[in-house]
Formats: C-alpha cells, sequence, structure tokens
C-alpha cells in the first residue's frame, strides 16, 4: 500500500460502512476504527444486535469512506474502499481487541465485539497532489488469507 494511503488512514479515526442484506437493500453506519497498516485491517467495536451487525452475519462484503478528522475544503482528501468483515476466529482477528482499545481505551467501558475489516480495495483522492490526484491499492490474491 502507497506509504500516502497508509499515513492518511492511520491518522483519522472515523469512518463510514456500507452493507447490503439478503434483500438488496441498503445500510451505512458510522464507526471509530484502529488501523493495523502492516496486514491492512481495519478494526471496530460494535454490538452483536444491531441493524448493521445482522446485515453483516449474512453478507460479510462492506464498501466504506474516510474523511480526514478535520476538512480542509480546499485540500479534499479522502478514502474510498471494498473489503470483507472477517470471523471472529480468523487469525488477522486475534489481536483486534487489543489493537482496537490500545488506541480507543474509553471503549472498554462498552459492550459489544471488536470487528476485523479485511482491506482488499482502496482508493485514495489526495488534491493537495493535483486535481482529481487518485492513488489506488489492491490487495494480490497471494496476501489474501
Amino acid at each position: 500500500m502507497n506509504e500516502r494511503i497508509s499515513e492518511f488512514i492511520s491518522k483519522q479515526t472515523c469512518g463510514t460502512l456500507a452493507c447490503v442484506d439478503e434483500t438488496g437493500s441498503t445500510w451505512c453506519f458510522s464507526f471509530f476504527y484502529s488501523f493495523d497498516e502492516e496486514n491492512k485491517l481495519l478494526f471496530y467495536k460494535s454490538s452483536n444486535d444491531t441493524r448493521h451487525s445482522i446485515i453483516i452475519h449474512g453478507n460479510p462484503k462492506v464498501s466504506g469512506t474516510i474523511l480526514p478528522d478535520k476538512l480542509n475544503f480546499m485540500a479534499i482528501k479522502g478514502v474510498q474502499f471494498e473489503g470483507v468483515i472477517l470471523s471472529a476466529d480468523d487469525p488477522l482477528a486475534a489481536q483486534a481487541s487489543a489493537h482496537y482499545h490500545k488506541k480507543h481505551p474509553v471503549a472498554l467501558a462498552m459492550n459489544g465485539e471488536v470487528w476485523t475489516i479485511r482491506l482488499d480495495h482502496v482508493k485514495f483522492t489526495d488534491n493537495t497532489l493535483g486535481i482529481g490526484k487518485k492513488l489506488n491499492w489492491v490487495r494480490t490474491a497471494d496476501a489474501v488469507q
């Protein structure tokens, strides 16, 4: 992944995630996250009984966006991504809770589970590099575990 993309994702704290249920209906929600740069994973915390969690149990494919925590309309930046929610027993999800709570320790007081998003495609728009400049990253087939 391009270091500009990783640096941007690492510096932010909140994103929006979209999911699709079995009828084709869409739903999105905002989430606080931590980023595992080495494995290209996002971790977030949510309860199992939320609408989005119920949908994701049936269809783990998701897409989302990450905008800067502080918007600068003169220097538009942001990430669009596609990925898959990994099962809690996936080896890549083993450190999810520790990783997430290290960045967001106050979340220890909240009920819920920490979920893992495996990023498979990321498009980063950064107009500070030139109007309409996009950087893309795609997980290779041999990197999917």
